[in-house]
């Protein structure tokens, strides 16, 4: 085994875990208030608009703070910038306990989404700095496996912690923000002692190891198009990407917000430990779908066919669920959950085969921003989309028409497969 291959293999086992916990942890903090919607809203006196409002509202400051964020990172270090921005989103999420009115939600919720903006393009470009191009996607699926692994668990730990309604005279969902607010406070303390800047500060890896791993990521970087932040923004191959990745996102979010409700109304039921276990179906088929997918794309050394076809399917299983008896319903929602995480991790190979250097950083933020816009009008589209047919499924169907249009605009990119590694190095 190469010097390379070893480094792989020991960042893999020592940075993939603790990746894919902090992402369960930033998902299940940002999307919990799907499970708390009907007992939140009746406790405060939420409108679904208002509500619809602050799931969107999210991903205002979020989606400007990208690119600084990205930036600063870059220039700070990552055990500083994704230590700090998870302490503090921490204790936002637990301030939700503590959001009873429409405009202290609203102010908690956009407070959240800009101290969560640093971290998902942030863990991004950490995959850039620590893994070689041709390995990328299959250490992203495992990454992505934090969001259907934030919705297998959460969905159960929520609904738990929502049957905590009384205890101590505080409703379920005052539990359920604060429980889970805490935790990414401890697993952002946690980082400051777990995570090494890049692998020329980890002591974890050999000097041979250090030597030829770094050999191979600056390779990667040579054979990108472009390190230049300006040329990167005007490159229109990025802003093509961006705009794909702001329908995934708008499917993605247009979704999540409203599982748990959707799947109880399927059941007959309300949302509680039974609804919650049963909405976390779905995100255990993704767990499948997204190790499997995106570690195929790197064997067959293959991008746009392989998310094209993901997200199409994707968009046709949240079609259907919107249109069948609720044991095909929870199907297509299946097949929809393995489609729109999947493809994600497959997609930001693209971009990061494109760019280097500080140009990533920033390009990365960039594409991230569009997706912020996709999660902002998610709730938005699907909501007003069904009361303009009145018709419980027109939101569904106008989140798949948006998931179809975004797998031909993937087929559109010009061939975007990863280049075939150079000679290990010994």
């Amino acid at each position: 085994m190469s010097s390379v291959e070893t480094a792989v293999r020991k960042n893999r086992y020592r940075l993939v875990p603790f990746m894919l916990a902090l992402y369960v942890l930033a998902f299940l903090d940002r999307s919990n208030i799907g499970f708390a919607k009907d007992a939140y809203q009746l406790s405060t006196g939420l409108s679904d608009d208002v509500y619809a409002l602050g799931a969107g509202i999210f991903f205002v400051l979020y989606a400007f703070l990208g690119v600084p964020a990205n930036l600063i990172m870059h220039r700070w270090g990552a055990k500083k910038w994704i230590g700090t921005i998870t302490v503090l989103w921490g204790l936002l999420s637990a301030s939700m306990a503590f959001a009873d009115t429409e405009a202290k939600f609203l102010l908690v919720r956009i407070l959240l989404g800009a101290v969560e903006a640093g971290f998902f393009p942030g863990m991004i470009y950490l995959t850039s700095k620590w893994f070689p191009q041709e390995s990328r996607a299959g250490v992203m699926g495992l990454f992505y496996m934090g969001a259907p692994l934030a919705l297998t668990f959460g969905s159960p730990l929520s609904g738990a912690l929502l049957e905590m309604h009384g205890f101590l005279g505080q409703p379920g969902w005052f539990w359920m923000f604060m429980v889970e607010g805490l935790m990414a406070v401890v697993a952002g303390l946690f980082t400051f002692i777990w995570l090494d800047d890049s692998p020329a500060k980890a002591d974890f890896l050999t000097a041979d190891e250090k030597q030829a791993l770094l050999s191979r990521l600056k390779y990667d970087g040579e054979h990108s198009v472009t390190s230049n932040i300006g040329e990167a923004v005007r490159n229109p191959r990025i802003w093509h990407l961006a705009l794909i990745y702001m329908m995934i996102q708008v499917a993605v979010y247009g979704l999540i917000f409203f599982l748990p409700t959707q799947v109880a109304a399927l059941m007959g039921t309300k949302i509680g430990f039974l609804a919650s276990v049963v909405a976390a179906i779905p995100w255990v088929a993704a767990l499948f779908g997204t190790w499997y997918i995106p570690r195929l794309s790197d064997r067959l050394n293959e991008r746009r066919h392989t998310a094209a076809l993901t997200l199409l399917a994707a968009g046709i299983g949240i079609g259907i669920s919107g249109l069948v008896p609720p044991l095909l319903a929870m199907i297509g929602l299946c097949v929809a959950a393995i489609g729109f995480i999947a493809v994600q991790p497959v997609f930001w190979t693209m971009p990061i085969r494109l760019l280097s250097g500080t140009a990533l950083a920033a390009g990365i933020g960039f594409v991230n921003l569009f997706g912020a816009v996709g999660g902002f009008l998610a709730p938005i589209i699907r909501v007003h989309a069904d009361e303009l047919f009145n018709n419980k499924s027109a939101g569904l169907l106008t989140l798949a028409a948006v998931a179809v249009i975004g797998s031909f605009l993937i087929w559109g990119l010009k061939k975007m497969n990863p280049p075939r590694a150079v000679a290990a190095q010994s």
